[in-house]
């Protein structure tokens, strides 16, 4: 399965909010020996919204999508949840139950009456509001459950896929992202993380390199070769990172044939790098 992220909101692209979401993703997919394969990001327009969970939930990828499940005019992704599967809004009686749960305790803190029936904490209530069919995600800093749906499919090797609902802000988002990878995801942790081996090459063109880079991944096709070309590296100057990357057993012949052909082509070599 890949794992794909959605960031909606028109603060991230304004630059109001600087995007926090995706070093974080990466961390706990890495933690679990997995990757993200997949990055969007989205404003507060409802039309584009829909079009991208439509192509989240046509993927058949595990993806997150953090921002917009709030209960103000800003806040679409719920709506756009249902109008990208073509299902109504429905009040989910468990998250519904949380957020009463929460009004109850608010209450209690602030030394205030109950009141449930106020017309704030009715509205409250819309945030227990998601597409029908609909399961919830615990939130473990104030309650408010964020939802996922599986995705539409009758391929029983897609069954996993799934578009999974987060708030925006990180302090929810991650510990809810953690909550999926562990609960619905453990089957596809790897006890084998992927391992990166790499060289600092000087003085040679990408161009130049590149027969030897699709001769290492034609004989070795369990690993990606890698070129990361930088030009104002303070130590290094103009240089290529470049490596391959997959489980160990499978990078050391690779990377071994790799510096074989870099010795014979007589380029520059610098320091190896091991992650």
């Amino acid at each position: 399965m890949a794992f794909g992220l959605l960031i909606v909101g028109d603060e991230i692209l304004s630059g109001k909010r600087a995007d926090k979401h995706v070093p974080k993703v990466i961390e706990l997919l890495a933690a679990r020996g997995l990757s993200l394969a997949w990055v969007r990001y989205v404003g507060d327009d409802p039309v584009r919204i829909t079009a991208d969970l439509r192509d989240a939930f046509a993927s058949g990828d595990i993806v997150f999508s953090c921002g917009g499940i709030g209960a103000t005019p800003d806040d679409h992704t719920r709506q756009c949840a249902a109008r990208a599967l073509g299902v109504p809004l429905a009040l989910h009686p468990v998250a519904r139950d949380l957020i009463i749960e929460r009004m109850r305790d608010i209450a209690e803190e602030k030394g205030t009456p109950f009141e449930p029936e106020r017309a704030d904490n009715l509205h409250r209530l819309n945030m227990a509001v998601f597409p029908e069919g609909a399961g919830i995600i615990p939130n473990p800093y104030n309650k408010i459950a964020g939802f996922y749906v599986r995705a539409p499919s009758t391929s029983p090797e897609a069954s996993a896929a799934a578009v999974y609902f987060v708030p925006g802000f990180p302090v929810m988002a991650w510990p809810m992202i953690e909550w999926v990878l562990d609960e619905h995801c453990a089957h596809l942790h790897r006890t084998q993380h992927q391992h990166e081996q790499s060289v600092i090459v000087m003085g040679a063109m990408e161009a130049s390199l590149t027969p030897l880079m699709e001769l290492v991944e034609a004989r070795h096709p369990d690993v990606k070769v890698f070129s990361l070309p930088s030009v104002d590296h303070p130590e290094w100057g103009a240089h290529i990172e470049l490596g391959v990357k997959g489980a160990a057993a499978a990078v050391a012949p690779a990377y071994a044939l790799l510096m074989a052909g870099l010795r014979d082509n007589g380029v520059r070599l610098g320091p190896e790098l091991v992650r």
